[in-house]
């Protein structure tokens, strides 16, 4: 067992560590400006990699509906989990809001696909773009209505969304799928650079946000939210999910990647959100940090635990 987790961490996670370490240092020592990184991964490389596995994915119908079912039901599970928990611990509104954040949307994008991609290959990857998909679709509905609450306006919500282009790519994939329309091979090649400089770009914008992620000073008064946060994201999030997809009756291969991007770090757009509306920020990105340096233990022993 111990030596499976050396081996898994020596395979997966240390080509994913290189960038990461490459941003902090990056953002320590040069000062490195994550914002425009951030526009290119969100508009063009994020995109791209969805597209092209989109287009060339083999998943099944029955795939399709179980990782469908598992987004919504795993939602409203990790909402009703976290509400109760705001509650026992009487938290005031904005770090309910927060800790509704973290317990429900995880870094599935930066993080979870080259993850997936190096631990389960590209059969793998084809199970997780339709999760992944559905995530950003979720992140900006559901999302803005769990850190604005009193607030929220679905007109805005649905601005957020349609200005994605990932969801553009992703409609666009299915129709060539339907249809049976091919690109050109030229075409195909230059998505296909895209999306390999995906995985390298958003490893090192982790890297230099983790850095960047704690500031202003810490309330004790949060410190009971953030104990919360943690054990939900890194302890309830893996239990749920896998009874979830237990009893969705998910194949092993689908089970393991649905569970592993059900139990990475808590989102960088959590704290995007919390900001935006007053969601206790500073508590929100402090469990994005610390969820994020807990993986590199926590998920390798996952790994080994969902091999086949």
């Amino acid at each position: 067992m111990l030596l499976s987790v050396f081996v898994t961490m020596y395979h997966v996670f240390l080509p994913l560590s290189l960038p990461v370490i490459a941003g902090i240092l990056l953002r320590r020592f040069r000062g490195l400006d994550t914002k425009p990184l951030s526009v290119l991964s969100l508009y063009l490389l994020s995109p791209a990699i969805i597209f092209t596995t989109l287009l060339n994915a083999r998943v099944s119908a029955e795939d399709v509906g179980i990782t469908v079912a598992f987004s919504l039901i795993n939602l409203l599970a990790m909402w009703g989990v976290s509400i109760l928990l705001g509650r026992l611990l009487k938290l005031g509104d904005p770090e309910k809001a927060g800790l509704t954040l973290v317990a429900s949307f995880t870094n599935c994008v930066n993080y979870g696909l080259p993850l997936v991609l190096l631990a389960f290959g590209q059969s793998g990857l084809d199970k997780a773009a339709v999760y992944v998909v559905m995530q950003i679709i979720i992140v900006n509905t559901v999302g803005v209505f769990f850190a604005a609450r009193s607030h929220f306006s679905i007109k805005q919500a649905g601005r957020a969304m349609l200005k994605l282009p990932a969801l553009y790519v992703a409609a666009l994939a299915g129709l060539l799928r339907v249809t049976g329309i091919e690109l050109t091979d030229v075409v195909q090649t230059g998505v296909n650079l895209l999306a390999g400089a995906y995985s390298p770009v958003v490893l090192v914008i982790l890297g230099a946000q983790m850095i960047g992620a704690v500031r202003g000073e810490w309330q004790p008064n949060l410190r009971r939210a953030f104990r919360a946060g943690l054990a939900l994201r890194l302890l309830v999030a893996p239990l749920l999910s896998w009874l979830i997809l237990l009893l969705l009756g998910a194949e092993p291969l689908l089970l393991g990647v649905l569970l592993v991007l059900a139990s990475m770090p808590t989102a960088v757009n959590a704290v995007i959100l919390a900001e935006q509306f007053g969601a206790s920020p500073n508590f929100v990105s402090r469990c994005i940090l610390w969820t994020t340096l807990a993986s590199f233990v926590a998920l390798p022993l996952l790994l080994v635990w969902t091999a086949p």
